[in-house]
């Protein structure tokens, strides 16, 4: 049964704040990845995010024939709902079952597969056309996560992976985009690798590195 909460007005600068939060404290270098601290956030409060897929998503993916797409960290589920309207085979993946519950609610008669997975110890299923992956964060000392991840994209399969452009001034814990495609090596084509500016800035952030590769 899907818990209720008391609906909170979503507000942009709400999002902003709660963004910061959930990336951790800068100062000191902390990632938020147990699943106590993502439940107590998303019980905070009714809605925490907008519920709008995230800008470089639907710039990257829009003419893609659909196929099997894996939403890493899909929180409300936001991006997997778009995904699933626009014809995609979907699986939401995070670690909080509270977020779960809210997207599986929001997702009304959408046909999505959602699933409480821990990447720093479990494997999601492989074979996917897309795996999509917007301000989740890839610990440096915690390699089997990224390279979870990458598992998952099938022969032919496009990797999408947006970050907050500038976090390696703040979150020098996590790998960068840039990082990422610099280890992908010869199985991958890198389509792009770019610093854009976002729709909605959040939190003093207006620009956005958005890299989008391609399995051989």
């Amino acid at each position: 049964m899907t818990r209720q909460h008391d609906i909170t007005p979503f507000t942009h600068e709400n999002e902003a704040r709660l963004s910061e939060q959930a990336m951790g404290d800068a100062r000191h270098g902390i990632v938020r990845l147990d699943q106590r601290f993502w439940d107590e956030l998303y019980g905070s409060a009714g809605r925490l995010w907008s519920g709008r897929p995230n800008d470089a998503l639907v710039a990257e993916v829009t003419g893609i024939p659909p196929g099997r797409a894996l939403d890493v960290g899909c929180g409300e589920g936001g991006d997997a709902h778009w995904l699933a309207r626009q014809g995609w085979q979907v699986t939401g993946i995070d670690i909080s079952r509270i977020a779960l519950e809210r997207a599986a609610a929001l997702a009304g008669d959408l046909d999505i597969t959602w699933r409480r997975l821990d990447l720093r110890t479990e494997a999601p299923d492989t074979g996917y056309d897309l795996v999509s992956a917007h301000y989740f964060a890839f610990p440096r000392d915690q390699e089997q996560v990224l390279q979870r991840v990458l598992a998952a994209v099938a022969p032919g399969g496009s990797l999408l992976i947006t970050s907050h452009a500038g976090m390696e001034e703040r979150h020098q814990g996590l790998y960068r985009p840039e990082e990422i495609a610099a280890r992908l090596g010869e199985d991958w084509r890198i389509v792009v690798d770019e610093q854009r500016t976002r729709t909605l800035p959040a939190n003093g952030h207006t620009e956005d590195v958005v890299l989008r590769a391609r399995r051989r």
